[in-house]
């Protein structure tokens, strides 16, 4: 089993920053080669928000959201990161680590981490 840990989700005015990290923990499976978050706003449909890929180091992102968030991954320390700028109201959502997704564009994966919130306020 893995466990994926989400961190630095907080609140924010529009135009600032946040930073999310997601650790993984007990077994890492090196056959897993894409992570990425997705996040749900209240009411809304699950939409993906970035994905990146070990190897060629291969980086998706929402239309969304490009431009203004980062995604990388440290593989030593089996942790992935988001880098938010620019944030807007509507980025608000509660944002979910996937570990071992079958693709960069997929919403499922084989472990999704328990969700840190983003607010972001006007």
């Amino acid at each position: 089993q893995v466990q994926l840990v989400e961190s630095g989700g907080g609140s924010v005015q529009a135009g600032g920053s946040l930073n999310l990290s997601c650790a993984a923990s007990g077994y890492v499976d090196s056959s897993c080669k894409i992570m990425g978050w997705y996040r749900q706003a209240s009411g809304q449909e699950r939409e993906l928000v970035a994905s990146i890929s070990t190897g060629l180091v291969i980086r998706h992102y929402a239309n969304s959201v490009q431009g203004r968030f980062t995604i990388s991954r440290d593989v030593t320390k089996n942790t992935l990161f988001l880098e938010m700028n620019n944030l807007q109201t509507e980025d608000t959502a509660v944002y979910y680590c996937l570990y071992c997704m079958p693709s960069m564009i997929s919403l499922n994966a084989r472990y999704r981490g328990h969700g840190t919130q983003v607010t972001v306020s006007s």
